[in-house]
């Protein structure tokens, strides 16, 4: 079956010191999906990363924070608003989303948008699509290591604040049966995974980073910071950094 075309509409396109910011949507036959595109001047092509913010949060928070750092380090990336966040953001929407069938519907709707998300950013002639990665924060390291393990394209993994679900989760066999991070992460089959998380973090506790961590196959790392579930500026730099190392094997390879 052959898929979609995808259509962008650009809003706006500006140089920054390490690069440019691009402000744009794209779509493939559905809703359109807002984003920041961050290119670095070099290399060229470039690793690309597609990064998914936190619940509540937007594509800004993730655009500004590692987006930014992932620009210095060499690594184009491209942030987005899930459904119901930032720019779609909808009152009335997000008040029947609380039927638990429309938030598994939002949630397939949400998987969709970041296999499209990678489909995107591959297809520009700045990235090298022989080298991406995904990075998700909390809520977007949930559908981040979903999305890694459907989608073999994705060379390396990085989860912020992230986890398996919460242990006594209500109806845990059904939840599992739509996003399971354990089993996702056992597909990742080898491919590099970097965590990073809080010790004090009570929203992702840290003994469900530990049976995330756990479930992963070499070559695998966790890495533990003094915080809660806001992570600190090292983290973003450690992550953006060890992405460069980890995808630098995949710039030889080029469409």
């Amino acid at each position: 079956m052959l898929k979609r075309q995808i259509h962008q509409t650009t809003h706006s396109d500006n140089a920054v010191p390490a690069g440019r910011r691009i402000v744009l949507d794209f779509r493939a036959g559905g809703e359109a999906i807002p984003g920041i595109l961050l290119l670095p001047r070099d290399p060229v092509p470039a690793p690309g990363v597609v990064l998914l913010h936190g619940y509540s949060s937007r594509k800004e928070h993730m655009a500004e924070g590692v987006g930014g750092s992932l620009m210095r380090h060499g690594i184009a990336s491209l942030a987005i608003d899930l459904p119901l966040h930032g720019t779609r953001g909808d009152p009335l929407q997000a008040q029947a989303a609380r039927n638990p069938l429309a938030l598994v519907g939002l949630w397939r709707q949400a998987l969709k948008e970041a296999r499209l998300a990678l489909r995107y950013l591959s297809a520009r002639p700045e990235v090298n699509a022989g080298c991406l990665g995904i990075a998700g924060y909390s809520l977007g390291s949930f559908l981040a290591v979903l999305t890694a393990a459907d989608e073999p394209s994705v060379r390396a993994v990085v989860l912020a604040a992230g986890g398996d679900l919460p242990a006594g989760t209500p109806l845990a066999a059904i939840a599992r049966t739509v996003a399971d991070p354990l089993r996702a992460v056992r597909k990742l089959d080898g491919r590099p995974l970097l965590m990073v998380n809080g010790t004090a973090d009570r929203t992702v506790r840290p003994d469900q980073a530990e049976r995330l961590f756990a479930a992963a196959q070499e070559p695998k790392e966790l890495k533990w910071w003094n915080a809660g579930h806001i992570l600190p500026p090292a983290a973003i730099d450690y992550a953006a950094e060890w992405l460069r190392a980890k995808m630098r094997g995949g710039e030889g390879e080029r469409r």
